[in-house]
């Protein structure tokens, strides 16, 4: 059993980090905070709105003080942006203040679940597929540094994925005392 004060999932865009984080929050009672949508709240902004006016840099700063802030607390399942492992204080405070889960899931699944999804900036444009691999070949060596456990998404719909997870994670993950909440949800 490995007590951590958080679960925090990591893992390329489509993996599927943000409906399945909410089902496990929802299965162990946790709080569930969204990386993407927190940094999104408080700057009053969409990500693609961030990326357009102050850029990638401005984005990756804003996301390492959000997921800082979030492993600061206790109690909660947190889905990180899939590049939030290229901070290396980020992959530090991944590390003390969470159980990793690195939820994999192969190139042809992603351009599968992100065929119509336009609202990621670095898909924006281009080839697809390109992008993708380009963005795997530099993070996955990261997810896999900083993951505690790795699980494939692919075969998998969400709720098949958290039910199957949520039977691993409770062998192998154990939220500490103190990190226990009565299931209130952000």
């Amino acid at each position: 059993m490995n007590p951590a004060p958080n679960l925090v999932l990591v893992g390329p865009m489509g993996s599927g980090k943000s409906s399945i984080g909410r089902r496990l929050a929802q299965r162990f009672g946790l709080a569930f905070f969204d990386a993407d949508r927190e940094i999104e709240a408080q700057a009053g902004a969409s990500i693609a709105t961030i990326f357009e006016c102050t850029g990638e840099a401005d984005f990756r700063a804003r996301e390492q003080i959000v997921l800082a802030g979030l492993l600061a607390g206790e109690g909660a399942v947190i889905a990180t942006g899939g590049g939030s492992v290229l901070d290396p204080r980020s992959r530090e405070l991944l590390h003390a203040r969470g159980f990793v889960v690195h939820l994999h899931v192969d190139i042809a699944q992603q351009l599968a679940r992100l065929a119509r999804d336009r609202s990621r900036p670095l898909l924006a444009g281009g080839d697809r597929e390109a992008v993708l691999r380009r963005l795997a070949e530099v993070r996955e060596p990261l997810y896999a540094q900083v993951a505690d456990l790795r699980f494939d998404t692919a075969a998998m719909g969400a709720a098949e994925t958290a039910a199957k997870l949520g039977h691993l994670l409770d062998a192998r993950w154990q939220a500490t005392a103190a990190a226990k909440t009565d299931g209130v949800r952000a």
